[in-house]
């Protein structure tokens, strides 16, 4: 089944306006199939895909100059360099393209914000549109045609499996043998390759413990004291992870109570099927004793991706106290503060925080269940 995705629409609003268009997203997101699609839909633009991977490609626009580059594009009206992170002075290339022949579209992606955001940043201030590509969201599964009463029901598929184009409608086995691949290499191959990483093992078991800790919050101190390394190097990886769209993470909301905790975070997943196979559980639900981190998890991804793909600017955090009064989830937009308990279990009343409304006067508290959680992220 082809599910539409949010941003390319969001992409073809602004094409052919004298910018670079740069997507990034983990590898096997769907950018290549969604770049590719958008270029179908301009079949009167003469159009080229690059896959940067290939390395005669490097070699041809390696340090290309403006006669270079006018030859190598000539005629073409839009062009594509996929994962093109690979290409040597990437930054510099697109700022001649888009100073020089502002006419032609230019689309660069890439499977890690690290890399080609330190190319691109600078030489294109100014000069581009930035997108973010995450695994399938409930909000396009709607946006395909399927109702409430078709996608609750795979909530606990979601939760195993997660939600990358190639497990969505696939069998288990299909679905478990893609994941397995993914998290064996392939997923952190960007790290290991830009970024110096001297001990990739070392990165794994970081990224297996935080996956045991979703939904909880995590200490640096005490991840770097089990692991036997610098805190240094456990908060570089974490960023790393972040960079590379793996993880996500939460910083704790206070503004000075004395009874709020302030210095914290909790890590999250992009994906629980990443999540899942990192510490090899894809086990149903009746036999795990998770399923309230999961479906928190799950459960703030998908407003993650919402609010990413629907363009709306909140900052984001979770609220606890000394004491253990916890909230899961904090939206500030506007001088207005949401807060949002997340439930597996749409039977369990909770009442909210008296001291968490008391404090915050301008406030409204919502639980977030199975019920009501489409209209929350669709």
């Amino acid at each position: 089944m082809k599910i539409p995705r949010f941003q390319q629409k969001n992409i073809e609003e602004n094409l052919f306006k004298g910018k670079v268009i740069v997507l990034y997203g983990a590898r096997r997101t769907g950018k290549t199939t969604l770049v590719k699609d958008i270029l179908l839909k301009y079949p009167e633009k003469k159009s080229r895909y690059f896959d940067m991977e290939d390395p005669d490609l490097q070699n041809r626009f390696k340090n290309s100059g403006i006669e270079k580059l006018k030859l190598l594009l000539k005629n073409l009206d839009f062009i594509v360099f996929d994962e093109a992170q690979k290409l040597e002075n990437i930054g510099q290339t697109l700022k001649l393209l888009v100073d020089h022949f502002p006419e032609k579209q230019v689309i660069a992606t890439g499977s890690s914000s690290f890399e080609l955001s330190n190319k691109v940043n600078e030489p294109l201030t100014g000069r581009k549109f930035v997108y973010h590509l995450f695994p399938i969201s409930c909000a396009e599964l709607m946006l395909s045609g399927k109702d409430y009463f078709e996608i609750t029901p795979l909530f606990p598929e979601m939760l195993r499996f997660g939600m990358y184009p190639n497990v969505i409608d696939s069998t288990e086995e299909d679905s478990f043998e893609f994941l397995k691949e993914l998290t064996s290499s392939y997923l952190f191959r960007d790290i290991f390759t830009f970024q110096d990483v001297r001990n990739p093992e070392m990165l794994k078991k970081l990224l297996q413990l935080l996956a045991f800790q979703i939904g909880s919050e995590i200490s640096y101190h005490e991840i770097a004291k089990r692991l036997r390394i610098t805190e240094e190097t456990v908060q570089r990886y974490i960023h790393l992870l972040e960079e590379a769209f793996i993880i996500f993470r939460l910083p704790a909301f206070a503004r000075n109570h004395r009874r709020e905790i302030v210095k914290s975070r909790k890590l999250f997943f992009w994906d629980l099927g990443i999540r899942n196979m990192l510490i090899k559980n894809t086990n149903t639900l009746d036999y795990r004793n998770d399923i309230g981190a999961l479906w928190e998890n799950f459960v703030i991804a998908e407003r993650m991706k919402f609010l990413e793909y629907t363009r709306q600017e909140k900052n984001s955090y979770f609220w606890r106290t000394y004491d253990q009064k916890e909230i899961d989830l904090i939206e500030e937009s506007g001088g207005k503060l949401q807060a949002y308990e997340i439930k597996w279990n749409t039977l369990k009343k909770v009442k909210p925080p008296k001291l968490f409304l008391e404090t915050y006067e301008n406030s409204e508290f919502k639980i977030i269940n199975q019920e009501n959680f489409l209209g929350f992220v669709s």
